[in-house]
């Protein structure tokens, strides 16, 4: 089978460029995963998630984690697919990495591929290369960081001009946990999300706080643009985590 070929691209850090170049091959792009998913993410029902063969799927999105090294994009990832925290010395990711995890979003199965990019400028011009294969972006930096914060603008200007137009866009402020070391206000990132017009949340991928929402969250919001009918109210995204942060008692960390 054609897809289970794209597994052993797991490693593609060792050879970061073989999938987005698969994407310019007409004859091939159906065959990668992300790079030939089509631009709603739609695929055909109860397909066996490649993660997993014995979980199974509706419907798929790639979703991409950016942002300075060392704001937390692994640990993030990790907490959010595995439930666990990276503690120890800090590694950075070396290229691409990517893993699968399928939640159950209003009666459908939901397979989120999220990739794990690196965040050294040596390594940009292999992320600009997967970003228009992407429905979805996280853009992370660490509140106990303020280069990061700062650099957020740079990453926003790479965003709009290699993501898709209608990507999905997320603001998440990590390490929120650290509270002693912080640098960087909530409101700095509520103010900085409301200039670009995105979502925004803080997270910690330490503690847990918001990991799951804010996928959950974004696949809501890709799920809802596949599948709504015309007539169909817009979903609003952050409406939504506002709800969903009230309710958990977390919207102050």
């Amino acid at each position: 089978m054609s897809r289970k070929k794209a597994v052993k691209g797991k490693g593609s850090s060792k050879s970061p460029t073989a999938s987005p170049n698969k994407s310019k091959d007409s004859g091939k792009s159906g065959k990668g995963i992300g790079a030939g998913a089509p631009s709603n993410g739609l695929i055909y029902p109860s397909r066996p998630s490649l993660s997993n063969s014995r979980e199974f799927y509706d419907i798929t999105f790639k979703v991409m984690l950016v942002g300075d090294s060392g704001v937390g994009k692994t640990c993030l990832l990790v907490r959010f697919k595995d439930g666990a925290f990276l503690a120890g010395s800090f590694i950075s990711t070396v290229g691409i990495d990517f893993r699968n995890k399928v939640l159950n979003i209003d009666a459908l199965k939901v397979k989120l591929q999220i990739w794990d990019t690196a965040g050294q400028e040596r390594f940009r011009s292999v992320t600009h290369a997967y970003y228009r294969d992407a429905h979805a972006l996280l853009l992370l930096y660490d509140v106990t960081n303020k280069a990061s914060f700062d650099n957020i603008k740079a990453w926003l200007t790479e965003i709009h001009e290699y993501a898709q137009q209608d990507v999905v866009l997320m603001l998440l402020g990590n390490k929120a946990d650290v509270a002693h070391e912080r640098v960087v206000k909530r409101e700095e990132g509520e103010k900085l999300a409301k200039v670009f017009g995105v979502p925004f949340m803080e997270t910690s991928a330490k503690s847990g706080l918001n990991v799951e929402l804010a996928f959950t969250a974004v696949a809501k919001e890709l799920k809802h643009r596949s599948t709504k009918e015309p007539d169909d109210p817009k979903f609003q995204l952050q409406d939504y985590v506002n709800k969903e942060m009230k309710s958990a008692g977390c919207c102050h960390s």
